[in-house]
């Protein structure tokens, strides 16, 4: 063999010194070029890693909150819902404890995905949203009205997992232990239970196409999205540890509940009150069957086992959401104000208009902060350039608003 410039040879590959790749005399008999020495430490870092992700995960299990602290975080931001509260609390608990579970262990504890049921504007997302930022844990939103199967226009049922991948800028164990949350999951139900010639590619297809991210496996992502770049390497994301969490509103769901529990009592002695009250808040006796019956292929149902509802927000709710959560709607705009050195205060009679209001458009608590931004527009036009340092809107500048913005005669043409 050849030897090179010192005559020093590399004992590990055997190549000779050069410029290109130096020999290093590392002690007697032992001669090592940089490329293996690279390789060396690049091995040495690589086992390093591993050790300290193992100890780390141990440690972090005692640093997972426990769900009465989970769900005493999620009461600071989100106004009632207390079951659904509680449920999602348990989950998320009991989800990170699994993946901190040893290794070794002989149990293996399944996944328990979570879908979420209740009308619009009730707090789904904000729920979602909430746990991610309490966990400190990647968090993406998807729409599922714009998913299709693969080949269709739309997005791939992939991209969900390019948009994790996007909040952890591409750190695939960090998006591994991430939480995606599934929007308008009702979209996609089964448009028909009856055979088509036309294939059902945003509705059952992409159901079927979910079916093995939400059970946990190794699933090839293309970093940027979509199928147009076949040539682009792909990313294997494994959707073990990935919590998926759907929320839908369901709508219409209400009369499939109330056939199956049978409300339309006939006959004498029936408690009308109770009948009522039930028929107000069918949502909550919502089961796995009414999920199927709507639309919902069995696969799926039983890859989301726990099932919650959220209940419609009543008067009391929408007046506690305007005032009381860390970031109200109204304590967001008393600090838009403030940061122009005007102090900006509400009268009872102004929020308790507001919330009749909302009440009266069925807008939820979205309709809250649509009608808010309708009567503040021209305050937040005008206030900032004045000399005021206090602005006080009771409830005839809000009726004064309200009818200048034309929201009476929506709400009489609807």
């Amino acid at each position: 063999m050849a030897k090179g410039r010192s005559g020093m040879i590399c004992s590990m590959c055997g190549s000779p010194d050069s410029a290109a790749n130096p020999v290093v005399g590392i002690f007697d008999g032992l001669n090592l070029c940089t490329s293996c020495i690279s390789f060396i430490d690049n091995a040495r870092d690589e086992q390093l890693k591993k050790k300290t992700k193992g100890k780390s995960q141990k440690e972090s299990g005692s640093s997972i909150p426990k769900p009465k602290e989970i769900k005493d975080f999620l009461d600071k931001y989100v106004i009632g819902q207390e079951d659904a509260k509680k449920y999602l609390s348990v989950a998320v608990y009991n989800h990170y404890k699994r993946i901190n579970q040893p290794e070794d262990d002989d149990v293996d504890i399944e996944k328990s995905n979570i879908i979420l049921v209740g009308p619009t504007g009730t707090g789904k997302t904000l729920l979602a949203k909430t746990i991610a930022r309490l966990l400190d844990v990647p968090f993406t939103i998807v729409d599922a009205t714009v998913l299709t199967e693969a080949g269709y226009v739309g997005e791939d049922i992939e991209s969900l997992l390019t948009r994790l991948l996007q909040t952890c800028d591409y750190d695939v164990e960090k998006a591994e232990r991430g939480i995606v949350f599934i929007d308008e999951i009702d979209k996609i139900a089964r448009k028909s239970d009856n055979p088509s010639i036309t294939r059902d590619v945003s509705g059952e297809g992409v159901q079927q196409g979910l079916l093995k991210l939400l059970e946990g496996s190794v699933v090839l992502v293309p970093p940027n999205g979509g199928r147009k770049h076949p040539e682009q390497k792909m990313i294997a994301v494994n959707t073990k540890n990935i919590l998926f969490i759907c929320g839908g509103a369901f709508d219409g769901i209400e009369r499939k509940i109330a056939s199956r529990l049978n409300t339309h009592v006939v006959g004498y002695g029936h408690d009308e009150s109770g009948r009522k009250k039930k028929r107000e808040n069918l949502m909550k006796y919502v089961l796995p069957m009414d999920l199927k019956s709507y639309g919902l292929i069995p696969e799926i149902i039983g890859r989301l086992p726990i099932l919650t509802s959220l209940d419609p927000l009543d008067r009391d709710a929408l007046r506690r959401i305007l005032t009381e959560p860390k970031n109200s709607i109204i304590g967001q705009y008393k600090k838009l104000f403030k940061l122009d050195g005007v102090e900006l205060n509400f009268t009872e009679d102004a929020l308790d208009m507001i919330v009749d209001k909302a009440i009266e458009y069925k807008l939820g608590a979205r309709g809250l902060r649509s009608i808010v931004e309708t009567i503040m527009v021209d305050s937040m036009f005008e206030v900032p350039s004045s000399s005021e340092k206090v602005f006080t809107i009771d409830a005839g500048y809000v009726q004064q608003q309200l009818e200048q913005a034309h929201f009476e005669k929506t709400a009489i043409k609807d």
